[in-house]
Order: structure tokens, then C-alpha cells, then sequence
């Protein structure tokens, strides 16, 4: 995930200064050189990092601060409030039109990824109850259309396309359809170049005077670090842009580009990219990411996933199920696939206060982990799945060797199983809820995190 180098540095710094307890000036002034040299290693604008450090410095040196009983802890608020504001203050949400459709041109550089992110806005917003309409303006890059039909389709949401003809005319077209069939808003794929040039320009120009879009929205990769603010702010003389799309915020980038766009052009994130799925995008939220950066973890927004991704009419069954000792590998094969969907158990961590996720990469907390144990399970017999004692060896010899694992894994997944059982049955004891009200509940043996060690995640 971008932003961990930093997270790291700005977390040292922050330690150090925990472990004084009074500060003064000199030690607040060699904590912002830290953070200096931490923001500009993670390819940030040295303006950019120049103001920040100046205001947060100002408002650190404060008597408020330096006299109160926690100032470390009142530094790490400073920071969290301007990194906050760096990126934005507020959400900006996307304009809506009083008088549909809705036009969103999505502009951008070739490879930026405008058609997949294209798609992935417009699911985010069937999702919300839109009837969104993609349309093919890139009539240049071979199997752009196509490109943009096949991930339509697979979000079964209708795309608009007339060949290869004048960009403008297939603009005003869609439109034109979209009043016509319904759809409230209309996604308008536009070219790209390798880099601006003036023709690339004039032809977004020409579409902007032609069909009058309420959003133009950027899509800028985050791997590119500053050459992202310079394509922004290009984009943005020329547009008028409305707002920015950062995509691959989920790679090894070092995040500048997140904490620049908005000081450099005054265009606000509005939407971030963070993974390939067409499902993986998501509003940007300034105050989570700030939270993020600063180790805080983002409750909100892993709240917000499972909630997209959990059936609330399976999650009431699993209950009764659960309360009535009868949970299943059926039902713990079903828990697994939700949870996948919410995205790497890392990044799912990483959400987490106070949970660092690189230090949980020798954990092995990673999707392949849930991966071998859908395997298990999915190699197994609807009978062997609602009744596992009747798994003998030569059971298990066959489910292994379907499965792609030793028997010994085999063995170590219904081990564990046993013991999650065991654990429902206890809690569903009378008599150990007593004892669970007065802080007296006898500990589990066995459950101590083993199964991720070993490549299974529980």
C-alpha cells in the first residue's frame, strides 16, 4: 500500500518524541526535520512540504503544546489536522445535475487507465442507484471500444459506441441517448497520449463546449509520483478541471502525489483507485487517509467494506448457527469468500489503529493463505463439509491431492475447525457466560494465531 515508507518514518519521529516527557523548541524543531525528510522521500512537492512544515512548526511551538500534559500526542493531532487539510479538509463529492443526465468526461494520459477506472466509477455509482452509461470517445488506442464493452458488460452496465468516427459528434450522442433510454449519468471515455500536446487539448476542448460536462475528472496514476502533479496541473490550465481520480494508490508509490494535487492545482481527489478489480474503487476521504498515514487505521472505511460485502441475511443464519452449535465448513468456507472480497488481509490490517501491516508480512497475511484453505474445503463432499468426523485417511489422501497440499494440512485445517467449534459450544455454555460477565472465563489453549503462521488464516 502507498504511503507505508512514510507511515514508518513520521511513526519514528512521533516515538522519539513520545519518549520525552516535557519538550522544547530544539526537540520539536529536529521532530519536523524528520518529517521534512520523510515528506520528500515520499515525493512530495518540496513547496508543498515547505508550507506544511512551516504551519505545523507554528502551531507545535505554541505554550498549549509544549506545556500540556501529552505534547507528543498534541503534535501527532497537529499533523493528522494539516496533513487533513493538505489533502483537501473535506470530502468533495461528485456533482450531480438537477437535470439528468449527469456528464462526467474522464480525461487523462495513455496508460493512466481512464477506461478501466471508467468502469470502475460507474459501477461505484450503479451501486448507489445510478443508471450510469459508458461511452467510447478513444477512437486512437487499438481496442479501446472493445476494451470499454467487455468491462461494461461484466458490470452489466450499457456502453455507448459509434466507431471510429469524430470524438465530439460521439459525445453529443451519447447524451443524446441517455435522455432518450433513461440513464442519469454518462461516463465519456476520451483519448490519451503519451504526453500533452496541443492536439490531444483541442479535441478535449471541442467535447467540453460541445456536451457542457458537469465533472472532468483526471485519472492520474500514483506511480508516477510528481510527473502526476505536472500532468494535472497541465490538464487543469487547459480544462478547468473539477477533480482528480488517483489510481494504483494500492502499489509500492510513495504517496506524493496523493499529498500534492490539491495544494499545486486546488483540485480536489474525489475518487481513488486501489486495486484492478472493477470493484475496487472508492470515494477519497482526506480525514481516513490522513488517519492512514499516521498509523491511525481507517475503522470507517473497513466498516464501509464489510458492509458491501457481507450478506446481512447470511450473517442472521451463521448467528442462529452458531447458537445452536451447527456451524459448518460450508459456513466457514462462505465467511472466507466475503472476507477475500474485502480485499488482502494486509490491507484489511492496515485499516486496523495501531496495527502496522509491514510488520505483518512475515505473518504471511495474504489472500493465498485463504486460498489453500478454500482449496481444502472445495475439495471436499457436501456430506464431508456438514460432517467432518466421517473423514478417514483415505478421505483426506484424496481431498490433499485435490487440493494441491499435504495431508498434514489437511489435518491441521480440521484441527482448527475442531477447535473454533469447541470454542462456539463454550460460549454458548450458561454457565461459562456467568463466569464471561465476572472476567472470569477460562482461556483457550491452541488458538494463539498458530493456523497463520502456518499459512492459515485462523
Amino acid at each position: 500500500m502507498a504511503f507505508e515508507g512514510l507511515t514508518e518514518k513520521l511513526n519514528n519521529a512521533f516515538k522519539r518524541l513520545r519518549g520525552k516527557g516535557r519538550l522544547t523548541e530544539a526537540d520539536v524543531k529536529e521532530a519536523m526535520r524528520e518529517i521534512r525528510m520523510a515528506l520528500l522521500e515520499a515525493d512530495v512537492s518540496y513547496k508543498v512540504v515547505k508550507d506544511f512544515v512551516s504551519k505545523v512548526s507554528e502551531r507545535a511551538v505554541g505554550a498549549d503544546v509544549l506545556e500540556a500534559l501529552s505534547p507528543a500526542q498534541m503534535i501527532v493531532k497537529i499533523v493528522n489536522e494539516e496533513l487533513t487539510a493538505l489533502m483537501g479538509g473535506e470530502d468533495a463529492k461528485l456533482t450531480i445535475s438537477s437535470k439528468p443526465p449527469t456528464v462526467i468526461m474522464m480525461v487523462g494520459l495513455q496508460g493512466a487507465g481512464k477506461t478501466t477506472n471508467s468502469a470502475k466509477l460507474a459501477g461505484l455509482m450503479k451501486k448507489q442507484g445510478k443508471r450510469p452509461l459508458l461511452a467510447a470517445c478513444d477512437v486512437y488506442r487499438p481496442a479501446a471500444i472493445e476494451q470499454l464493452e467487455i468491462v461494461g458488460k461484466q458490470l452489466d452496465i450499457p456502453v455507448f459506441q459509434m466507431g471510429q468516427i469524430n470524438p465530439v459528434d460521439i459525445a453529443r450522442a451519447a447524451v443524446e441517448h441517455a435522455k432518450k433510454h433513461g440513464n442519469d449519468l454518462v461516463f465519456l471515455d476520451t483519448a490519451g497520449r503519451l504526453h500533452v500536446d496541443e492536439e490531444l487539448m483541442t479535441e478535449l476542448q471541442n467535447i467540453k463546449d460541445a456536451v457542457s460536462p458537469d465533472e472532468i475528472l483526471l485519472v492520474v496514476d500514483a506511480m508516477i509520483g510528481q510527473d502526476a502533479v505536472n500532468a494535472a496541473k497541465a490538464f487543469d490550465d487547459a480544462l478547468d478541471l473539477t477533480g482528480v481520480m488517483l489510481t494504483k494508490l494500492d502499489g509500492d508509490a510513495r504517496g506524493g502525489a496523493a499529498l500534492s494535487i490539491k495544494a499545486v492545482t486546488g483540485k480536489p481527489i474525489k475518487f481513488v483507485g486501489i486495486g484492478e478489480k472493477l470493484d475496487q474503487a472508492e470515494v477519497f476521504h482526506p480525514d481516513r487517509m490522513a488517519g492512514r498515514i499516521l498509523g491511525m487505521g481507517d475503522v470507517l472505511s473497513l466498516i464501509e467494506k464489510a458492509q458491501e460485502n457481507f450478506d446481512q441475511k447470511k450473517a442472521m443464519e451463521l448467528q442462529e448457527k452458531l447458537r445452536k452449535n451447527k456451524f459448518t465448513l460450508t459456513d466457514l468456507y462462505d465467511q472466507l469468500v466475503q472476507m477475500k472480497n474485502m480485499g488482502s488481509l494486509s490491507d484489511i490490517a492496515g485499516m486496523l489503529p495501531g496495527v502496522d501491516a509491514k510488520a505483518l508480512e512475515g505473518a504471511n497475511l495474504d489472500n493465498s493463505a485463504l486460498g489453500r484453505t478454500e482449496a481444502i474445503i472445495l475439495s471436499m463432499t457436501p456430506a464431508e463439509r456438514e460432517e467432518p468426523s466421517i473423514l478417514n485417511n483415505s478421505r483426506k489422501k484424496r481431498i490433499a491431492a485435490g487440493a494441491g497440499v499435504q495431508i498434514v494440512d489437511v489435518n491441521r485445517l480440521l484441527k482448527q475447525f475442531e477447535a473454533m467449534r469447541q470454542l462456539t459450544r463454550q460460549m454458548n455454555d450458561p454457565r461459562l457466560r456467568k463466569l464471561a460477565k465476572k472476567g472470569r472465563l477460562p482461556g483457550m489453549g491452541g488458538m494463539g494465531g498458530r493456523g497463520m503462521r502456518r499459512g492459515f488464516p485462523f
